[in-house]
């Protein structure tokens, strides 16, 4: 009978496990047990959902005395209980899976009658939070916007037509991938550059205005580019004031001595013109 197996532990042991082992059920449909404790589980399953089909405070209270967990109570007033509207009672059944390897003990599996039914996995509406992650992308001006066909194009064709990659903190796993192909090239998106937000928008907007990234390499050299040649001698310079203004400014407060020691400009390939540092 229900409710009068002690299953070698004490009350308060007991109880404790089969409260945790009917929140599991009614979490996830199915549970696999001795099948002693499985006729526990079960009957204890039903006495829940027969509370939930009540749905009243008092019954609401009682369900969360037991289960403890605020999303199983949810779950079971709000999709359990009504879904066995019509049905009285029978909500779960056992089905012995055969003796446990080891110490032979018979196993059993609780789930619930049509449970197929009433825990069917719903599709992840992902895709079209991706579409529309692209669709700002595109709008910003983005030169390039893909998925998994982009990350394979890069792989297979050896395709480096960009400057900076941009992606969205949910695309990460398959960029990921890309690691030891962007790493070296300086191309791969990071949280710390600002490349990996999802605000992709704002990121590409930033990017097409000029944005660039510099950073101390280990002998605290910094390689940072200011445009290119089409860019003719204002816009150039221009630049160059911005970038070396920003790297004062990044000075830190206990720095002592020469900030600055030296500066290089020079054109890809081309030989480097010093400048110099008193006027910087």
């Amino acid at each position: 009978m229900p409710g009068t197996r002690k299953l070698g532990r004490t009350t308060d042991h007991r109880m404790s496990m089969l409260k945790g082992m009917t929140t599991f059920l009614l979490e996830n449909g199915k549970i696999e047990t001795t099948v002693t404790r499985a006729k526990e589980v079960s009957a204890l399953a039903d006495k829940m959902i027969t509370l939930g089909k009540e749905n009243t405070l008092t019954s609401k209270r009682r369900a969360f005395a037991f289960l403890k967990k605020e999303e199983v109570v949810y779950k079971l007033f709000n999709k359990i209980a009504p879904f066995y509207a019509d049905r009285n009672g029978g909500y779960t059944r056992v089905l012995k899976t055969g003796p446990r390897r080891g110490d032979g003990a018979e196993m059993a599996i609780v789930t619930f009658v049509d449970a197929d039914k009433l825990y069917k996995k719903e599709e992840p509406a992902k895709d079209s939070k991706k579409a529309k992650k692209a669709d700002e992308a595109k709008a910003a001006g983005a030169d390039y916007v893909g998925d998994a066909d982009l990350v394979a194009k890069i792989q297979g064709e050896n395709w480096f037509d960009f400057d900076v990659v941009v992606a969205s903190p949910d695309m990460m796993g398959v960029v990921g991938r890309l690691g030891k192909v962007l790493g070296p090239k300086g191309l791969m998106p990071s949280p710390k550059a600002g490349t990996v937000t999802p605000d992709v928008a704002k990121a590409v907007k930033e990017v097409k205005a000029g944005k660039v990234e510099y950073r101390l390499d280990k002998t605290n050299i910094i390689h940072c580019p200011i445009g290119k040649v089409s860019f003719g001698p204002e816009k150039l310079t221009e630049n160059f004031n911005a970038i070396m203004g920003a790297i004062v400014k990044a000075k830190p407060a206990a720095a002592k001595g020469q900030y600055i020691k030296s500066c290089v400009v020079a054109s890809t390939m081309g030989p480097g013109v010093k400048m110099s540092t008193a006027k910087l």
